[in-house]
């Protein structure tokens, strides 16, 4: 009998939710996404400090003389995700996902900039943009930033989607592909509720992404809808059909050693023949209304915002401790 794993990706994309290079070897999945958490847990990783120190050289190299350190540091941290990105890429045969620093979410110019940079770096490595998904934050400057980039030709991934407004409006700007997070708004249900657990179709994460599904099929948006931030393999499952799922490692790992029938849940075929409830439009005004009217989705939003920025300043220090060994090393070796 086949493995859960190999049942789900004959219905569904399997993406692996990680930037750690040997999880992605074993499990050769399509596409892959990254983000400043998960690219700091790489960056921790012993084995790839020589990747690391490829990128402060490749800075170094880039940046004209007389820069300083914080300079540096900041062009690093761009060139770190491209790294990562590259070793990737040789890895995979479809798409890797390459997060825009949380911290300009709310700036629309400077998220262009940043992706159009991000693009370039890849170009460079000789990537083209077509395997090269932008991770931008779902804010309103976030989605019209992937709007100006989608008419370029740049692909873009908006992550930290948690309720239905953020993902009508990302279809309606054409947006590539939108990743709601299911396990994010379980914890926050947990939380309020002060349930320990929601069951199977009742978690309110699956619920929301069920929503987005069948109403983009119904539609026929062409944006391609990828569930992540698990917490638990029911999650998974109940998922089941959606275009993309990216998913961690260790659910990965579990899901190849269950057996058993997994049950088709979502199915575009049954949906798109419906086609009876209203379209949605979101201006700038309703969005921000929407926004503040949804409790759940304005905290995590605003947590994950300030969770990844905080990952991209724990990377920056990570980077100028390791820039300070070298150029220690290298007094010693001049001495």
């Amino acid at each position: 009998m086949k493995s859960i794993l190999e049942q789900l990706s004959s219905m569904t994309v399997v993406v692996a939710d990680t930037g750690d290079l040997d999880s992605i070897k074993k499990f050769q999945p399509r596409d892959a996404t990254t983000n400043p958490s998960l690219i700091l847990a790489a960056a921790k990783n012993p084995d790839y400090v020589k990747l690391i120190d490829k990128a402060l050289e490749s800075s170094e190299n880039t940046l004209l003389e007389g820069f300083s350190e914080i300079e540096l540091i900041k062009e690093t941290v761009d060139q770190v995700s491209v790294f990562f990105g590259k070793e990737i890429l040789k890895i995979i045969s479809g798409r890797v996902s390459t997060e825009v620093d949380a911290r300009l979410s709310f700036d629309t110019e400077a998220t262009v900039k940043k992706a159009r940079k991000l693009i370039n770096l890849y170009k460079n490595f000789g990537i083209e943009k077509e395997r090269i998904l932008i991770k931008i934050a779902a804010t309103w400057e976030g989605i019209k930033a992937a709007e100006i980039l989608e008419k370029e030709g740049i692909k873009c991934n908006l992550t930290l989607l948690f309720n239905f407004c953020q993902a009508v409006t990302c279809a309606n700007a054409k947006i590539t592909l939108i990743s709601p997070f299911v396990g994010r708004i379980l914890d926050w249900h947990k939380a309020k509720t002060g349930k320990t657990s929601f069951i199977g179709a009742e978690d309110p994460g699956v619920i929301s992404v069920t929503q987005i599904y069948n109403y983009f099929k119904e539609k026929g948006f062409k944006t391609e809808v990828m569930g992540a931030s698990f917490r638990n393999l029911d999650e998974i499952k109940e998922l089941a059909g959606c275009d993309l799922l990216t998913i961690a490692p260790k659910f990965l790992e579990e899901l190849k050693k269950e057996k058993g029938d997994l049950i088709r849940k979502l199915d575009a075929t049954a949906t798109n023949q419906r086609n009876n409830s209203f379209d949605y439009k979101f201006d700038e005004k309703d969005f921000r209304l929407n926004m503040l009217d949804d409790q759940m989705a304005s905290e995590k939003l605003s947590e994950g915002i300030t969770g990844f920025s905080k990952a991209i300043e724990e990377l920056e220090q990570l980077l100028l401790t390791r820039f300070s060994e070298i150029k220690n090393q290298k007094l010693i070796s001049a001495n």
